[in-house]
């Protein structure tokens, strides 16, 4: 196991995170000193990773998600990325950033040299020899489960507004009171969670009314 990512032992080598997991532990260096997850219990997390520093398309996701920053703020969503590169090579990226396009990249990106942590994730496979083809993103809630994850080749990046979206429709729908239909976004209809009896079926004024019943946000309490 590296000096610079550490991961909980029980954790290594395990298949994916899935949906509903709670997120393996980690120590590593970052651009804002060496970090745990556990520090963000208590909020909403973005963790996500990226092929490479000084590359193209990462280069247009970290300028643009560090301009959403007060976006994320108000969700009370804390960020975080990593990628194989050094820490050096974040840094030198980081001040490339700023003198290019005049944003500063203010959330810590972590170095994982030894793929510790992106395997303990299911970031990548046991025997791969990077992860620079992954896009990986994890929302985790506050107490540290996975609630939804994305994937993205290298070639196509991920959009800034999803992300925002779905951090706030799983905040939501967290309670179990009701459903986030397609394209949902704050103040949007929201949809019932439907019924699951049979005399609850038979009492809807119509077939699709019972598995089908779009309500005001804020009204299925």
């Amino acid at each position: 196991m590296s000096d610079q990512a550490k991961t909980g032992e029980s954790y290594a080598g395990c298949a994916p995170l899935r949906l509903g997991q709670k997120a393996p532990e980690f120590t590593a260096r970052s651009t804002q000193g060496v970090v745990r997850l556990s520090d963000f219990r208590g909020r909403w997390l973005i963790l996500f990773s990226h092929p490479a520093d000084f590359t193209p398309v990462c280069t247009s996701e970290f300028v643009a998600i560090a301009k959403a920053a007060k976006a994320f703020e108000a969700l009370d969503c804390a960020l975080m990325a990593l990628s194989v590169d050094s820490l050096f090579s974040h840094l030198a990226w980081i001040r490339a950033i700023r003198d290019r396009f005049d944003v500063v990249i203010d959330f810590p990106i972590i170095e994982d040299p030894t793929l510790e942590i992106g395997r303990a994730y299911g970031m990548v496979g046991p025997d791969d020899a990077d992860a620079s083809s992954v896009r990986a993103t994890y929302f985790l809630d506050p107490e540290g489960v996975m609630r939804a994850t994305t994937c993205y080749p290298a070639s196509v990046g991920r959009s800034i507004d999803e992300m925002l979206r779905m951090v706030a429709a799983l905040q939501r729908v967290q309670t179990g009171d009701a459903l986030a239909p397609e394209g949902w976004h704050p103040g949007s209809d929201l949809l019932r969670v439907p019924a699951q009896t049979v005399e609850s079926v038979l009492a809807a004024q119509d077939a699709s009314g019972w598995f089908y019943d779009p309500i005001p946000d804020g009204g299925a309490r």
